[in-house]
């Protein structure tokens, strides 16, 4: 038994020496071992539910019910794309993900764009999440930024890509984006905030509603302020570009 409790720690201690002496490798090891403990513990079988049936709460909502201690009455109201102004539609996809129809997931051209103005600003301030990975991240995770995490979050997205049409990815993601405190999906923050339907939302309003999701819990569409202003203007703009 002595032996073999040597041999044991031999060995242990040769592995810890070993990555010792080899860092790189060391790291790719690691890595490799969360994307794979990471794979297999991600919601593989949901993604394909999602295909015709709508999710009925997310990561997120519970995350802020549990902030609020249980005490947050949700509201959100289901509505098929087909009933969401296309000026909606144009609004969050020039304001959130530009290529959206374009890429698989994961836009590899802002992801490198975004590292090299984050690295020149020694912070984080520009990102470059896609529609699918906020969806992603809403559905699945928390708004945590650790590495395993994004590490999670690009393999669902990858795989969510796979799986759903765009258009379903889409409308899923407009019913589920936060919009305010207990507000969650384009229904319910259209009736809240200008009392109609996401089918009868104007150009205006579309840009206002899509100017405040990276940030829905500071700022409200209805406000009148120099950033909100702002970022609806930046909004109307590149729809005007498109010939939206």
């Amino acid at each position: 038994m002595t032996d073999v409790l040597g041999k044991r720690t031999s060995m242990w201690s040769s592995f810890v020496n070993w990555l010792k002496n080899n860092k790189f490798k060391s790291i790719i090891i690691l890595v490799s071992f969360f994307l794979i403990v990471g794979y297999f513990s991600l919601p593989g079988h949901s993604i394909h539910e999602l295909k015709k049936t709508n999710p009925t709460t997310t990561e997120l909502m519970q995350q802020r019910i549990s902030e609020k201690n249980g005490n947050l009455k949700i509201v959100q109201k289901w509505i098929p794309l087909t009933r969401i102004s296309q000026h909606m539609i144009h609004a969050i996809i020039v304001a959130e993900d530009g290529t959206f129809y374009e890429h698989g997931g994961v836009d590899w051209y802002e992801v490198q764009e975004s590292f090299e103005r984050n690295l020149e600003e020694g912070r984080a301030v520009r990102g470059a999440s896609t529609i699918t990975q906020q969806l992603v991240k809403n559905l699945y995770l928390s708004t945590s930024k650790n590495p395993l995490r994004k590490l999670q979050e690009l393999i669902i997205t990858l795989r969510m890509e796979r799986i759903l049409k765009k258009n379903r990815i889409l409308e899923i993601y407009l019913n589920s984006i936060e919009w305010g405190e207990g507000i969650f999906g384009v229904e319910a923050a259209s009736q809240k905030y200008f009392g109609k339907s996401a089918a009868s939302l104007e150009r205006w309003e579309a840009a206002r509603l899509a100017a405040v999701v990276p940030s829905p819990r500071k700022h409200k569409p209805t406000e009148n302020t120099r950033w909100l202003n702002f970022r609806t203007n930046i909004v109307l703009n590149r729809m005007e570009a498109r010939g939206w």
